[in-house]
């Protein structure tokens, strides 16, 4: 039996920024993703599967997947970043395993290297039953004091 390690009060403060940043995404609302845990190099979201996550054949549509690893891989990566830097998407690249039927299933996220303008995560997404369902290797380019916007 696994026991959970205490979050630190920085922790605690980064997962809650990280919630109440992931409300301002419709997005993110409308998908369902929720914030489990942010630490340094590392985030963790859950997705409770519903209806509209399903593709025809009663599984969820592997760009619901996508989307989730890509999201908890971009906190992750922003978490290994000096602060006003902004980070893009370059590159996902994902290996769907097993079905995804339903119930509740984990986005696991981490930093393996970051660069001063590019960092590389993983993402491995975990069906309810502890199965590893898809496994995503991510790029983000990096740009220190810059802002996507512009």
């Amino acid at each position: 039996m696994k026991v959970k390690a205490k979050q630190s009060t920085e922790e605690r403060w980064a997962t809650e920024l990280v919630r109440e940043r992931m409300k301002e995404s419709q997005a993110i609302v409308h998908l369902g993703f929720d914030v489990e845990k942010v630490e340094k190099g590392r985030a963790i979201f859950q997705l409770d599967v519903r209806a509209h996550h399903k593709q025809l054949h009663g599984v969820v549509h592997g760009g619901i997947l996508a989307a989730l690893a890509d999201t908890t891989a971009a906190i992750a990566a922003y978490t290994a970043v000096p602060r006003g830097t902004e980070i893009a998407t370059v590159e996902l690249k994902i290996n769907y395993l097993e079905p995804v039927p339903g119930g509740r299933i984990r986005a696991d996220a981490r930093v393996l290297r970051a660069g001063r303008n590019f960092v590389v995560a993983e993402c491995e997404i975990w069906n309810e039953d502890k199965s590893l369902a898809a496994k995503a290797l991510l790029t983000f380019g990096a740009a220190a004091g810059h802002s996507i916007q512009e």
